[in-house]
């Protein structure tokens, strides 16, 4: 069955163009311009994936994001322009799974809504949406005080450590990519060579981890990024 895609955009020259290209893919794209009639869209015919504007007027991306996570498991990715980082970042902490920042490569926007669509078939929009993980191990992740405590002893997080553990907690099992938690660390745009996430997650792994060399919670997927997982399952 040929995947629906209902694209959220105000600006209507944008969100013409970008409904033709992904016509052009194969996809079966719905497009509105505002909350009201993506609603109406969604009672009657639901998408498996929101192309969503951060910066809609009335009802905003971030809120309509909250709102869908709550009660769906639709795929949602965030239009969002360059100087909106800290709406990007409360974007996937409320449960966005990507965002593309405008203008955006074609490509590139494809090929993480190919990702994307493959991941929903694979678990389903019915499974339930991760819950944050607070407590691993023999830990508990404070996020109020930015610290994780565990019996024997209490580390603390500096901000980049703290955003990286929150946003990788907060979605269990999902893989990021080092350019995405370069941007949810506050380090803009990614650069070849940059090692600072590999630096961050060296850092926690040496807080966190029994066995920094042979991490039980934060893991490397080769070629691919960091994940968040513990041995119970979480």
């Amino acid at each position: 069955m040929t995947a629906h895609i209902l694209i959220v955009e105000d600006d209507r020259v944008t969100r013409m163009r970008l409904a033709g290209y992904l016509r052009s893919l194969g996809y079966r794209v719905t497009e509105v311009e505002d909350a009201e009639s993506m609603q109406g869209v969604i009672d009657i015919d639901p998408p498996e994936l929101l192309l969503l504007d951060i910066g809609l007027e009335g009802k905003d991306g971030l809120t309509i994001t909250r709102e869908q996570r709550a009660k769906s498991r639709v795929g949602i990715i965030l239009l969002t322009s360059r100087d909106e980082q800290v709406d990007r970042i409360v974007g996937l902490e409320m449960g966005a799974d990507d965002y593309v920042t405008k203008p955006f490569d074609r490509r590139e926007l494809a090929a993480r809504i190919k990702n994307l669509l493959s991941r929903i078939t694979r678990i389903g929009q019915d499974a339930p949406a991760p819950e944050a993980v607070e407590d691993f191990g023999p830990w508990h992740f404070d996020r109020i005080r930015r610290r994780l405590v565990s019996a024997a002893r209490i580390e603390s997080l500096s901000a980049q450590e703290f955003d990286l553990l929150d946003i990788l907690t907060r979605n269990p099992g999902i893989t990021f990519t080092r350019p995405r938690l370069s941007e949810v660390v506050g380090r803009g745009e990614f650069r070849p060579g940059d090692r600072t996430i590999d630096v961050l997650v060296g850092r926690l792994r040496k807080k966190i981890e029994a066995d920094p060399a042979r991490p039980d919670y934060l893991l490397t997927r080769t070629g691919e990024g960091y994940c968040f997982t513990s041995p119970s399952g979480t």
